[in-house]
């Protein structure tokens, strides 16, 4: 997301040879791969070590299970911050190039340049909150320790703010901004209310 509005912004010219179909499926594939290797070790490492008696356990079913050893666990960790470090890395990069090129071109407009400003804004918010996602394995596994309950509760809220809130803020202050749509919602929200105390 961070690197495709880069290039639409900083690389207006270049856009559509870079965001090309063929170039987002090969971008899409290297995502995957790369992400999917954390999960690739801990499985590896959970069925090589793992007793039989192990599989006939009744167990709560968190990626913690898999985590036989302490240097699983270390690993998986170390992994996740490294992801961290090099979205921050990326994001920032990207998003002082982004207000660099949104200054310049709005030269002297002010109300072009705050509503540039608040745009960059939401989007940094949003991926700040994909960020923190990478933190939630922390705190659910130091949760889990404390209480069943208490971990199930934290789990739940984690998806909520960090996996459905990010993808679904923007779409929503797009869809609040645009009026045929900000009408229908208020008139569906302020009569659907009114219909139901008749």
């Amino acid at each position: 997301m961070t690197l495709e509005r880069y290039v639409a912004i900083c690389m207006p010219l270049r856009h559509a040879e870079l965001c090309s179909t063929r170039s987002t499926m090969h971008c899409i594939l290297i995502i995957h791969g790369l992400s999917s290797v954390p999960c690739i070790v801990i499985l590896s490492t959970f069925f090589a070590s793992a007793s039989l008696n192990l599989y006939k356990q009744h167990r709560f079913c968190t990626v913690e299970m898999f985590m036989l050893y302490r240097w699983q666990s270390h690993v998986r960790s170390a992994v996740l911050q490294f992801y961290f470090l090099i979205m921050v890395i990326i994001i920032v990069f990207a998003y002082v190039k982004i207000m660099k090129v949104a200054k310049a071109a709005s030269g002297e407009d002010k109300k072009s340049s705050w509503k540039g400003l608040r745009t960059v804004i939401l989007h940094g918010f949003q991926l700040l909150l994909c960020l923190i996602q990478l933190w939630t394995p922390f705190i659910e596994a130091a949760v889990f320790q404390i209480d069943l309950m208490l971990f199930i509760n934290a789990r739940y809220s984690n998806y909520i703010l960090f996996g459905l809130a990010p993808r679904c803020l923007s779409p929503l202050i797009y869809g609040l901004r645009d009026e045929t749509f900000f009408h229908a919602l208020k008139n569906y929200v302020f009569f659907g209310l009114y219909k139901r105390n008749i």
